[in-house]
């Protein structure tokens, strides 16, 4: 009976049908986060709450459904998305909206859209991919922190009598950088520059050279390859996965032969037996 029931969950939770159910949901409660930014009626403020209430009940039962249908509470804690979705959903349950602390039950809320990554496999790849790209990307990030470095002291020691409010100090020169590097008007502080130092513009088109281009192709070839990695994981687990059910194929189809075999032998053995009598 048990089993029965824990077979259906795992049916009803794994159904694509019920996955867009979830999505669905998800959806409407940012519409609803988003909602709630502005001032409205109090009918429909009251409104809102019930459906938030609604929808809380409903990722509780999702949530439980997926838990029954892992059936071990260690596999259901292995996966880190679990144990995302559940502190979200567990949080959601505190009564925190009319207490000291009813702005984490609102960011609360805000992260019960993220539920849409650990929902959809695509997204979850995603981010599984950029994680582990981490280890590789932190030292990219270390490579860039010294050219921004250096180049905050250049541009300190060059420019910091023409704009103190630019390159005043280090600390100043990187943020000045870093508008530079994402192209935020960085023509008006290098013609700046350069009516004082007309050389000036080697300075910054090297920086962006560096930092623009060079460092954001690295980081996308870093994720991509990463990524590629990952995909190819994927393929060959698929592939051994495909190949043990194969097997397991085989195996139950030599048996079912074999058992076939056995049956012809004892019926031969029988008319040898009607034969001789």
């Amino acid at each position: 009976m048990l089993a029965t029931l824990s077979n259906k969950i795992e049916w009803i939770s794994t159904n694509k049908l019920f996955e867009r159910c979830v999505i669905a949901v998800i959806i409407l409660a940012a519409l609803l986060v988003g909602a709630k930014t502005f001032i409205l009626p109090h009918a429909v403020s009251e409104a809102l709450s019930y459906l938030d209430f609604a929808i809380t009940v409903f990722f509780v039962l999702e949530i439980s459904m997926r838990f029954a249908a892992t059936k071990s509470l260690s596999k259901f804690l292995s996966s880190g998305w679990n144990i995302f979705d559940s502190i979200v959903v567990m949080v959601s349950l505190l009564p925190l909206e009319n207490s000291e602390i009813a702005l984490v039950a609102r960011l609360v809320r805000v992260f019960r859209v993220m539920r849409m990554i650990s929902v959809l496999p695509e997204l979850r790849f995603l981010i599984n991919s950029l994680i582990k790209a981490l280890p590789q990307l932190g030292y990219v990030m270390l490579l860039m922190f010294i050219i921004f470095y250096i180049y905050a002291a250049i541009g300190n020691m060059l420019f910091a009598d023409i704009s103190e409010f630019l390159w005043g100090d280090i600390a100043i020169s990187m943020l000045t950088l870093f508008r530079v590097m994402t192209f935020e008007d960085w023509t008006d502080v290098m013609y700046e520059t350069m009516e004082v130092v007309p050389w000036s513009w080697t300075y910054y088109v090297s920086f962006i050279f560096l930092t623009a281009f060079a460092f954001l192709n690295m980081v996308i070839g870093i994720v991509v390859g990463v990524m590629d990695d990952e995909r190819n994981k994927q393929r060959m687990a698929q592939q051994a996965k495909d190949a043990e059910e194969q097997k397991a194929l085989r195996d139950e189809e030599m048996d079912e032969m074999q058992l076939l075999l056995n049956e012809v032998r004892a019926l031969r053995q029988e008319l040898e037996q009607l034969k001789t009598n």
